[in-house]
Order: C-alpha cells, then structure tokens, then sequence
C-alpha cells in the first residue's frame, strides 16, 4: 500500500471526511488530498509538504518521521534535507537586515517626536518664560496675568501622553525560511513566504500568527520571548492578547 493510500485509510477507518480533517488541522483541503493522491507538486515547496504530512500523521496516528521518510524516497527528494540554514543567497539576509534596522529607527524617531509634541509647552508659553515682549505672551490665555509664563497656564492646556493609544508591539524573526501569515486587530498585514533573517514588528491590541515552518519561527511581545510554536516543517497558529 503507497503512502497515500494509508493516509486515505486510516482517515475512512476513522469514519472522517477530508473538509472534517481540514477544519481540524486548519489546513486546507485540497492539500490533505494531495497527499492522499501523492500528488506533491500541488502543494509546492517539500519543506510545507513535510510539515503537511507530520500534522496530518499525528492526527491519524501514523508514524510522521516514517511517513516523511517515505516520502522523501519516492518522490525523489531524498537528496534535499530539510534545511539547517537558508536555500537562499547569502547576500540577501545582509542586504535586507540593514534596511530593516533602519527603517525601525525611522519608526522609534517619528514615535519620539510626536511624544516631544504631547508633552512640550506651546510656542507662546516658550516665549513668555524666556523673557519674551508682552504682546507676545498676552494672546496666550485669557485672564492670565502678564509676566507670569506658562507656570500660570490651565493644566488643560498642555496634553500629555494619556490620550496615545495603548498598544503593545508583536516582533516576529525568521531563522529559517518559512510561510507566514499575521493578522492584526481583524486585518491581514503580511502573508507569503519570507527567507531566513527577515524580521518583522506589528502594533496594535491583538494579532493572529500562522506559519509553515514553525521550528524556524521565533516570537517576542513587548520584548519577552515566546518561544517557537512548534518543530521544523509544523504548519502552527497561535493568537496573541497585545
């Protein structure tokens, strides 16, 4: 019996249906049948078919690293193990890590200085207490006392940081490469496949995180590690409270 045909069995032993299955594992039908019809290339890259064949094993209860094995003799890629590092140009991690980190810096300076206008006294106050003319300090609330500065000033006048969001920061980086897909507040903010070294930051009260190589996938929130969400190859989900 091929290695499809097992999978197909031990399903209709169980008395299940693929979109059953599907709908379990969170991994689309159309996938589950390829495996059972051998059909690889409709799932595309060995290393998703992997993970594809260990979740859909352990739900059936067949052995995964057997299953893989076999899979790995018949359709001919025995030759190419499941990567230790990236399948990818050396240069490209160097290339891109560069432009992230700077583009983070952008991000935290643009942060910074919208916090500095929040809590900065406005212009004409500046001026008064500095030794500013009359006219100029006048206009700056009606019924203050001339001379006095921006000390005098309502507290209502000068904002402060309580009126900016509240949210948390979600740091996902890739040590390997792998599909990903994060969705924040309700809505997709990236998916696709990224190489290894890619390292991406979201901003908001929730996120829901799915990835294709879960072993190669590291997790942070508000800077406190996570850990993986499973093995090499694992297709996982997992939701976060931000």
């Amino acid at each position: 019996m091929s290695l499809g045909e097992r999978f197909r069995a031990a399903r209709e032993q169980r008395g299940l249906t693929l979109s059953e299955v599907a709908e379990h594992l969170r991994i689309r039908s159309v996938y589950l049948a390829a495996i059972e019809d051998e059909n690889w290339s409709a799932i595309g890259a060995p290393v998703y078919t992997r993970g594809f064949l260990r979740t859909y094993a352990r739900y059936l209860g067949l052995d995964p690293e057997e299953a893989v094995g076999e899979y790995n003799r018949t359709a001919g890629a025995g030759s190419t193990p499941e990567p230790s590092h990236p399948i990818i140009s050396s240069r490209e991690p160097r290339s891109l890590g560069p432009l992230i980190w700077i583009a983070s810096a952008v991000a935290l300076a643009l942060i910074g200085f919208v916090v500095y206008l929040y809590v900065s006294p406005p212009k004409s106050q500046q001026t008064a207490a500095s030794g500013g003319t009359a006219a100029s300090a006048a206009p700056v609330t009606q019924g203050t006392p001339l001379g006095t500065g921006f000390e005098s000033a309502p507290p209502a006048a000068s904002p402060t940081p309580a009126g900016l969001p509240q949210t948390k920061t979600l740091a996902i980086h890739l040590t390997a490469p792998s599909w990903l897909r994060v969705t924040v507040d309700g809505n997709v903010s990236i998916e696709g496949t990224f190489p290894a070294g890619t390292t991406k930051t979201f901003h908001g009260k929730s996120a829901l995180v799915r990835v294709g190589n879960a072993g190669g996938v590291e997790i942070k929130v508000d800077g406190k590690t996570v850990g993986k969400l499973g093995g090499p190859g694992d297709v996982a989900e997992k939701s976060f409270a931000l």
